[in-house]
């Protein structure tokens, strides 16, 4: 790292891996000069498990329980993701039902994520109260999921062509009022913080990004959206069935941590109102598509050989892939979460590559920090909303 010869009097300073406002073990090597940041260089891979090898070496049903450990918070974005690659590649169509409860489930998680996004970062710019309302709402949520899935946090529900199991009795009518709750908790939210002056000190005018320079550094999501560019994969590729509801994409055009915050903020209300349209039109019908077991690989074994009495008697469920390539992405809480795979006519994938949000926004940071005060790296980092286990995946 370079360090200027001119000053005598630089400090360089260990932020992380282990300090509670890193959201987990990033390591910052900041140079200051007094309270001023000169230089800041992050290092990765403290979390580093090779997950993209681990997919290389499954089938995708193997493969389905890792998936959730990439973004933790996000858990049904890293299921959903896993599953349309060889949904496209197979060209399987997916029930309608399955289709609207994946689309209920995604934005669920996505209101969990923004949530224990807004508690920790207040808790990083001096407010305590907010980290401690938020696991309300959350838990909340993590009540459903344990309904539908059986799991509070790794839930393993998405399947190829369509979901696990369908929702139990009375799930709906829980999850409406939810909805109805959780819209006096978000006007509560914005009363408890938007319009606190000390907030607006901390945020306003800090870290900003142009449009055409979030363009050019390839952020997504809310990062993009605060800057002005309203682009949202959700209306862009119309994947599931988001094109049949109404609902805005929300945008901001200051570009500072402020605006991203506005962004999350507005964004839980608006997945409220998908959900909302989705659980009052959830079709009848199937929960998965049955064809697609017809394309498991069945064996023939033989009666008392090695296979049948040690391995399994019921094999786990194998797909295959074709072969070619395919780019998929889905609109994740943190930004376009997307996947390269390649299929080599075989039930692993040859390639699987994993395109993290948080990764690709986390590149801005060191110039965003540069000449601001290092309290500001608190706001900074923590306005642009990564988590390490898909940094590192």
């Amino acid at each position: 790292m370079p360090v200027p010869a001119t000053r005598k009097d630089l400090m360089i300073v260990n932020m992380g891996p282990q300090h509670p406002s890193m959201h987990g073990v990033l390591r910052l090597i900041v140079t200051l000069d007094g309270e001023d940041v000169i230089d800041c260089e992050p290092i990765l891979g403290y979390l580093h498990r090779g997950m993209e090898k681990i997919a290389e070496n499954r089938t995708i049903i193997q493969y389905l329980p890792y998936v959730t450990r990439w973004d933790y918070l996000a858990t049904m974005f890293t299921e959903a993701i896993t599953v349309n690659g060889p949904e496209q590649l197979g060209n399987i169509q997916v029930p309608k039902r399955a289709s609207y409860i994946r689309v209920i489930m995604l934005e669920l998680s996505r209101i969990a994520s923004h949530l224990l996004w807004l508690g920790p970062f207040m808790a990083d710019i001096g407010a305590q109260t907010p980290f401690f309302y938020i696991f309300r709402e959350r838990e909340f949520i993590y009540d459903l999921f344990e309904a539908a899935t059986g799991m509070r946090m790794m839930h393993n529900y998405f399947r190829i062509g369509g979901v696990a199991a369908d929702l139990p009795y009375g799930w709906i009518d829980k999850c409406f009022d939810f909805c109805d709750y959780f819209l006096t908790g978000v006007t509560e939210y914005q009363k408890l913080i938007t319009r606190n002056p000390i907030f607006f000190e901390r945020v306003e005018g800090v870290g900003i990004i142009g449009g055409e320079e979030a363009i050019n550094w390839g952020l997504s999501g809310p990062m993009l959206r605060a800057s002005g560019i309203q682009w949202d994969l959700r209306k862009v590729d119309n994947y599931e069935c988001y094109d049949e509801f109404d609902w805005e994409v929300q945008w901001q055009k200051e570009g500072d941590s402020l605006a991203r915050y506005l962004v999350r903020i507005s964004e839980m209300a608006e997945s409220i109102k998908i959900i909302q349209q989705a659980l009052e039109g959830i079709p009848g019908g199937p929960y998965e598509n049955l064809e697609v077991r017809r394309l498991d690989r069945a064996r023939d074994y033989e009666w008392n050989d090695f296979e049948y009495r040690f391995i399994s008697k019921k094999p786990s469920p194998t797909f295959e892939l074709s072969k070619q390539e395919l780019y998929v992405r889905v609109e994740a809480p943190k930004g376009e979460l997307g996947i390269f795979l390649i299929g080599d006519r075989s039930v692993f994938p040859w390639r699987w590559k994993i395109r993290p949000p948080g990764f690709i926004n986390l590149q801005i940071l060191p110039q965003l920090v540069k000449r601001m005060k290092l309290a500001d790296i608190m706001t900074i980092l923590g306005s642009i909303d990564i988590i390490m286990g898909e940094v590192d995946r």
